[in-house]
């Protein structure tokens, strides 16, 4: 063992811990629900969950999961084109396909992947990309990656700033093939693109749309279909991206939709399918069930936008100032990470699991606790997280 490279290690890790933004694993005994067992703590009510639905724990997509463990086995244990690809990935594309509103789409073992496969795979030197520069991690990767392997021309427009966007297309017109990349609901903000005007920008220029909806499938539109459902525009947007991870089960898996001849190149020649072993059988179909559960059960959608409503008007109503917006992510800036932090962990000793976000996730000052609301939350477990809000808030001077 390299003695030096672990102390230097250690070191950069005291150091965090010392600047207060170390950040800490808390461990659950019981499934991923409103109100969860934490080792340690016994009950707390979750604020920091993306599952929007509340699928995580719903019996029947619990059941489809093992049910497939026992017909299928734990997995494929290779690639799909190699040992052969499972009959439960094949269903769970076709409803994926149905539910996003696109010709066809493929898994992969997460959104990241997803998102890393897509970029580099269609795009060629003599390209253009262009980014929102709020836009994931895994977006911004993968347009790093493609950048380098494929040479590709890269741009960043600032955040839903349109004219930016159409000044950064028009120096690139020239360009053989333009692609946007866009988040649909910005994760840390909780704001949703402007998806009408960007594809009509699209249309203008040539381009094509490629759009993450990780945090608006299952959550946008009346019926949860996502970003597009919400502007009227399924079936409009060249390419979605998005998780299986989140409101749909929260199991793990990602999805690239669109086109046949898309999907199909996907397959053909992204990497990350390519090289890597299909989704186990056990998520793709507790996956397809909670696709199905959405699909037979649109009040859930419905309860999702209310508990949103209830709980960004009574934060307000507290004295908190979160990021206006629509969605069921509620964004209380504090400032400093620090601040965020210590906020947290008092929220957690008074029972509420909410995550405080600071640099390098969102820029410096701009540090933040992320409520997240459930379809699965009741009225009594908002009260009960809104009670511990105003306590910590008023103790550590932010309202």
């Amino acid at each position: 063992m390299n003695t030096e490279f672990t102390g230097a290690l250690q070191a950069e890790l005291d150091q965090l811990k010392a600047d207060r933004v170390y950040k800490q694993l808390n461990h659950l005994e019981s499934p991923q629900a409103a109100r969860v067992q934490m080792e340690g703590r016994g009950e707390v009510v979750i604020l920091s969950s993306n599952n929007y639905l509340g699928l995580s724990n719903e019996p029947s997509v619990v059941e489809a999961g093992i049910d497939a463990l026992r017909q299928f086995g734990a997995g494929t244990a290779s690639v799909r084109f190699i040992c052969g690809t499972f009959t439960v990935h094949r269903d769970l594309e076709e409803a994926i396909a149905r539910f996003v509103g696109t010709e066809a789409s493929l898994s992969y073992v997460s959104a990241w992947n997803a998102n890393e496969a897509l970029t580099s795979t269609i795009v060629e030197s003599g390209d253009f990309v262009v980014s929102d520069e709020l836009n994931h991690a895994s977006i911004i990767d993968s347009v790093r990656l493609a950048k380098a392997i494929k040479k590709c021309t890269t741009a960043v427009y600032k955040h839903g700033d349109l004219d930016d966007l159409r000044a950064k297309l028009a120096a690139n017109r020239g360009a053989r093939r333009k692609i946007i990349w866009t988040d649909g609901v910005f994760s840390m903000e909780g704001s949703i693109a402007k998806l009408p005007e960007i594809a009509q920008i699209a249309r203008d220029e040539g381009a094509i749309v490629a759009m993450d909806d990780s945090h608006a499938t299952g959550v946008l539109g009346e019926t949860g279909r996502g970003t597009a459902e919400h502007f009227g525009m399924l079936g409009e947007v060249d390419i979605i991206t998005s998780t299986l991870g989140k409101a749909l089960g929260g199991a793990a898996g990602g999805f690239i939709a669109a086109s046949s001849a898309l999907v199909d190149m996907m397959t053909q020649r992204s990497r990350p399918q390519l090289f890597s072993n299909a989704l186990p059988p056990t998520v793709a179909a507790s996956s397809l069930q909670a696709i199905r559960f959405a699909e037979q059960h649109p009040e859930r959608v419905r309860q999702l936008r209310e508990n949103a409503r209830y709980f960004r008007e009574a934060i307000t109503e507290a004295g908190f100032s979160p990021l206006a917006g629509e969605t069921p992510i509620v964004p209380i800036i504090v400032g400093e990470t620090a601040k965020a932090i210590e906020m947290s962990n008092r929220l957690l000793d008074e029972g509420v699991f909410v995550t405080g976000f600071g640099f390098p996730v969102v820029p410096h000052g701009q540090a933040r606790v992320r409520c997240q609301l459930s379809a699965a939350h009741t009225r009594e477990d908002m009260d009960f997280a809104l009670a511990a809000f105003r306590k910590v808030g008023r103790a550590l001077g932010v309202i």
